[in-house]
């Protein structure tokens, strides 16, 4: 008799045993289901949010259209300042006109991207407002962060009254542009090769000292006939199991290089992030946007 219950006890802790052991492995599968269904979700709004930012960035670009020097009629036109501009690793302010007085805290060496574009009765800039027939309007593209801290892409445009600015996207590593300049002569509305901000300037150094009228009939600006851009963007919330230690090449791999300069922030590791960001959902997005060629 004694011999049958100690039998039992055994039985009853083996199964005590087992049944602690699925109720282990259920919560383990439970918390791995909602970790994979949080990582779905945050790789979702990543998806999202970079798909956003290509349509708008695309829409702007293509709406300023492409300014040929060679073959623009207008002389008035001819003379007015290019349709697109931009800065290397900087950020903006929220109420200074366009990209004027630029500030160095640039969030991994982000650029500026800067659209101008006539008004019409369909023209809309980044943050929806129309701008009227004979108007001008703007959409400047730049990062920079929040009262959290958190780095977003935001929209600079001009209102009635004065200039302002709205967060498009948020979790933004890093924002990288390219311009394809077409350099040939005359020029044929191919771009020869794709530069920074920077070299465009270089370029247009021997101009230096021309009166304004005359800089802007020759700036290499006037010679973009395209745009390449990089975006890298995180999740809101650490949901990876581990650290990431990737790579990202904004612009390909081997730019700076091949360049012949240091772009800053043309390349982020996440091996340098804190721990927290390696943790996020990450996606680099990469598109280049044509301007359409100008009216013959």
């Amino acid at each position: 008799m004694i011999r049958q219950r100690g039998m039992t006890l055994v039985e009853l802790m083996v199964a005590l045993t087992i049944g602690l052991g699925i109720v282990l492995m259920a919560g383990r599968l439970l918390v791995l289901a909602n970790g994979a269904y949080a990582a779905q979700i945050e790789s979702a709004g990543v998806e999202d949010g970079g798909r956003f930012a290509i349509d708008l960035i695309g829409r702007a670009v293509r709406l300023a259209g492409a300014t040929d020097p060679d073959t623009v009629a207008d002389a008035a036109a001819d003379s007015a300042p290019a349709r697109l501009a931009g800065l290397d690793a900087r950020t903006l302010s929220r109420a200074a006109a366009g990209i004027d007085d630029p500030l160095p805290a640039a969030v991994n060496g982000s650029d500026v991207l800067a659209v101008r574009f006539p008004g019409d009765d369909s023209a809309v800039d980044c943050a929806g407002f129309s701008v009227a027939a004979g108007g001008e309007g703007w959409s400047i593209f730049y990062v920079a962060r929040n009262g959290e801290g958190e780095a977003e892409l935001r929209c600079k445009y001009r209102g009635a009254a004065h200039w302002s600015s709205d967060a498009l996207v948020s979790g933004v590593d890093g924002f990288q542009v390219l311009y394809g300049v077409d350099t040939d002569d005359p020029p044929d509305g191919v771009a020869n090769r794709y530069v920074n901000a920077t070299a465009i300037d270089v370029l247009d150094a021997g101009f230096a000292g021309l009166p304004p009228a005359e800089f802007n009939r020759r700036t290499h600006w006037k010679r973009v006939v395209g745009i390449r851009v990089g975006l890298l963007l995180h999740g809101s919330r650490p949901t990876r199991m581990e650290p990431g230690g990737a790579r990202y090449d904004l612009l390909g791999a081997g730019y700076a290089a091949a360049a012949g300069f240091d772009d800053s922030g043309s390349s982020l590791d996440e091996a340098r992030m804190t721990s927290d960001l390696r943790r996020r959902e990450r996606r680099l997005f990469t598109f280049t946007v044509a301007l359409p060629a100008p009216p013959s």
